[in-house]
């Protein structure tokens, strides 16, 4: 039996419906049973649905049901505006470790997401502390368990592997609200006013050329599948594509799909001066060392892909 955690959510539903195609259907999802704006599985095939309060009282009373054979730590909470640091630590931190705590004791593996956000405005991507300066909560909760798992793994015999995040994109997203992704932003914005808005130039670049390593959630779904199949690799790893892309480029992209659509450029949010990346690339040296070859697609076939999926 798998766990999904965060199977409503956007990987988390992907990686559940990756699972089905496999003929893999023995799924207990763990999400919020209150909102109604997350996906919908009745197009999935799983056992049981259990909230997350249900959940980690399983987990803390050493009383689960359930005979799980590996967890997908797809939960968390990933509002990189949220304040509120006693919650965020306790989502995003607390309740990984009492997962972290299960499979150690039972001695199955844990796939978990972590996040590129920890890297805030570094210059460099490669998964080592010098390169990691969180400038948020959610980056600091995210790099707090990542430090916990590194100080595990040489003294555990189960897997356990964190998945760092790039800027994630395509179906089922539209539930983040604020915090989906800029492809999902601009095609909405060219729907409903034949304008896309992106940010005027700020950290020394020009408007709309600030850059981000997009990857689609099939690539990211592809990579938890890989360590599943590979359980004898643990520890953290980049997830994009490798390729910084500008936001030009993914305006360009919906614009070219919708031959239509101009660019405004708007500026640049005070709030999130100092609190935001201008710039990621993933370094992927660590993930083909482990032996992941998978081929990442590149921006515009992706978007291509997904802007057919948003507008059918």
């Amino acid at each position: 039996m798998i766990v999904v955690t965060g199977g409503k959510g956007f990987i988390g539903n992907n990686l559940v419906r990756a699972l089905n195609d496999r003929g893999i259907d023995d799924i207990i999802v763990v999400d919020s049973d209150d909102d109604v704006e997350k996906n919908d599985l009745s197009s999935c095939t799983v056992r049981d649905f259990v909230s997350i309060d249900d959940f980690r009282e399983m987990l803390i009373s050493h009383d689960c049901p359930f005979d799980i054979d590996m967890i997908f730590h797809q939960g968390a909470c990933t509002d990189t505006t949220e304040s509120d640091r006693t919650y965020m630590l306790d989502i995003n931190y607390n309740y990984s470790v009492q997962l972290f705590e299960y499979c150690e004791r039972i001695q199955i593996p844990l796939i978990y997401a972590s996040s590129a956000a920890v890297y805030g405005n570094s210059k460099s991507f490669l998964e080592q502390p010098e390169f990691e300066k969180p400038i948020n909560v959610y980056a600091e909760s995210k790099l707090l368990f990542d430090n916990y798992v590194r100080s595990k793994i040489g003294m555990t015999d189960f897997q356990v592997v964190g998945l760092r995040y790039f800027n994630v994109f395509g179906p089922r997203e539209s539930h983040k609200g604020h915090m989906a992704s800029v492809a999902f932003h601009l095609n909405r914005q060219l729907l409903d006013s034949g304008e896309m808005r992106l940010f005027r130039g700020t950290d020394g670049y020009e408007e709309g050329e600030q850059q981000r390593d997009f990857v689609h959630v099939d690539d990211a779904v592809s990579v938890n599948l890989w360590f599943m199949d590979n359980t004898d690799m643990s520890g953290v790893f980049n997830v994009g594509s490798g390729q910084s892309r500008t936001f030009n480029a993914v305006a360009q992209s919906v614009k070219s799909w919708h031959q239509n659509g101009k660019i405004e450029y708007i500026d640049f949010p005070e709030k999130l001066i100092g609190k935001y990346q201008s710039y990621t690339q993933a370094d992927l040296t660590r993930l083909r060392k482990a032996g992941c070859n998978h081929k990442f697609k590149e921006l515009e076939k992706g978007m291509s892909e997904y802007l057919n999926w948003l507008n059918p």
